[in-house]
């Protein structure tokens, strides 16, 4: 934060804050969360892709991107370590920089929206029954899951829950949402890609005990059989700042440890 503090008096700006954060922050002004957003030129998240998701989610709706800086393990979202943020906020001061759209996924349950960058999850309930959701597609019954979970993901999660469950890697120019089994107990046990446009709603059956639903891995309701999720893909609902150091990916080969094969490898 003192890279920040010292970066913020030598170019005359003004640096915002949460109230709960300020006191860490030498000569920031307090400003409510929703209000961060609008009266910024610029997000600075510093952590990992957990504050990452958090300062999208703060972001979203606005004009101001989000600049992603790791802190400690390699960061996924992020797209620069410490070192290089001056240097990095000079860039984005002198206009060297590009933003990307992000979607994010909406569910709608119990009159209750919540807003997700990652993915939204409907979990089974430690000990209890697995869950049997019905998915259904622009309102029409299209497959039965039967799970120890079902995620909605983002083409920015795809990388994440969904993929450690064996769903495909999406880039993050594309705009739509994956639906991916954990554990699969039925007889379809693939992912599906779904566009933007379409309708979605997963309906929990009676054969399944209750189910939690997660965003972006914090549990935000309960789900009784007999209930329904309404989900939607929100196209460019935030911005983060590219500045060209790495591709989505190179940062991939490195999160996620892809080498290849080792028998081709050993070959060549």
């Amino acid at each position: 934060m003192s890279t920040i503090s010292a970066w913020v008096r030598g170019h005359q700006a003004t640096l915002l804050g949460l109230p709960e954060e300020v006191a860490r922050t030498e000569g920031a002004a307090a400003v409510p969360a929703e209000k961060l957003a609008e009266e910024s030129d610029l997000i600075v998240s510093l952590g990992g892709d957990g504050t990452m998701l958090r300062s999208m989610r703060l972001a979203s709706g606005s004009r101001a991107p989000v600049l992603g800086v790791n802190l400690g393990r390699l960061g996924f979202l992020a797209e620069i370590d410490v070192p290089q943020l001056p240097e990095a906020l000079s860039a984005i001061d002198d206009k060297r920089f590009t933003v990307e759209a992000r979607s994010a996924v909406r569910s709608r349950f119990h009159n209750q929206e919540v807003l997700a960058f990652n993915e939204v999850a409907l979990v089974r309930r430690p000990g209890g029954p697995m869950a049997a959701v019905e998915l259904f597609v622009e309102g029409h019954p299209f497959i039965h899951y039967v799970a120890d979970a079902l995620i909605v993901a983002t083409p920015t999660g795809s990388t994440a829950y969904s993929f450690s469950a064996g769903g495909p890697i999406v880039s993050p120019r594309t705009q739509g949402l994956v639906v991916t089994p954990v554990a699969p107990h039925s007889a379809y046990n693939r992912a599906l890609v779904l566009s933007e446009s379409e309708k979605v709603a997963l309906r929990v059956l009676p054969a399944s005990g209750d189910l939690e639903v997660e965003s972006d891995g914090s549990v935000v309701g309960r789900l009784c059989p007999g209930d329904t999720v309404e989900v939607s893909a929100v196209p460019g609902a935030a911005s983060v700042v590219r500045l060209g150091h790495t591709t989505f990916y190179q940062r991939a080969q490195r999160k996620l440890r892809l080498t290849g094969s080792t028998e081709v490898d050993r070959a060549w």
